[in-house]
């Protein structure tokens, strides 16, 4: 009787750490040799669970927003009703945006999109970022009974830039940690409630 197939549970083992590795080292200075020792296999075994490096980065960039996805899910479904979902993300992004580093899988990916493969898991990385964050404006916009003159598309978009500057800042070593969370948490509400 032939084995069943462990290859989604394998990738699901090891993405977290060929994510943080692309993290650290950038997408040029990774080595498929790093990846396996750092996954604690030998090379062909990362080579059965995808094709090669370029594929293995491509999930980090996937591996970012199903990451984000599940952690603002979770804060969605034990919410109550007192705090807008948008309003909710944006005080936990206050305080927790950028802290595993994975952001640097992102900036990595912008200076890659010369391959086409990268070029469009970064347009499907920001396009779910994107939806997701406009569902919950559109929400928080029709909770308030106030009529918000900004498009929820467009705020969404900006939420998403300033999640960007505060990674800048942190990169950098331009913002503190007060200075992030008033960018994320007090800029993004100046933009979800503008009458």
């Amino acid at each position: 009787m032939p084995r069943p197939n462990q290859t989604p549970e394998r990738r699901l083992e090891f993405i977290p750490i060929v994510a943080k590795t692309f993290a650290e080292l950038g997408y040029r200075r990774t080595t498929t040799s790093e990846l396996a020792e750092r996954c604690g296999v030998r090379e062909n075994i990362l080579y059965r669970l995808w094709p090669d490096k370029r594929t293995m980065f491509v999930a980090s960039i996937d591996h970012v927003y199903q990451l984000s996805e599940t952690t603002w899910q979770g804060l969605l479904v034990n919410a109550d009703d007192s705090v807008s979902p948008a309003k909710l993300i944006l005080n936990y992004e206050a305080t927790h945006h950028g802290e595993f580093g994975l952001y640097r899988i992102v900036f990595t990916g912008l200076s890659e999109t010369d391959d086409a493969e990268i070029a469009e898991a970064m347009k499907q990385l920001y396009g779910r970022f994107q939806r997701f964050v406009h569902r919950q404006v559109k929400v928080h916009q029709g909770s308030s009974g106030d009529v918000n003159p900004l498009d929820a598309s467009m705020v969404a978009w900006a939420i998403i830039g300033l999640g960007t500057v505060a990674n800048i800042g942190r990169e950098l070593g331009l913002l503190s940690d007060r200075a992030r969370r008033k960018l994320v948490g007090g800029i993004g509400e100046a933009l979800l409630d503008e009458r």
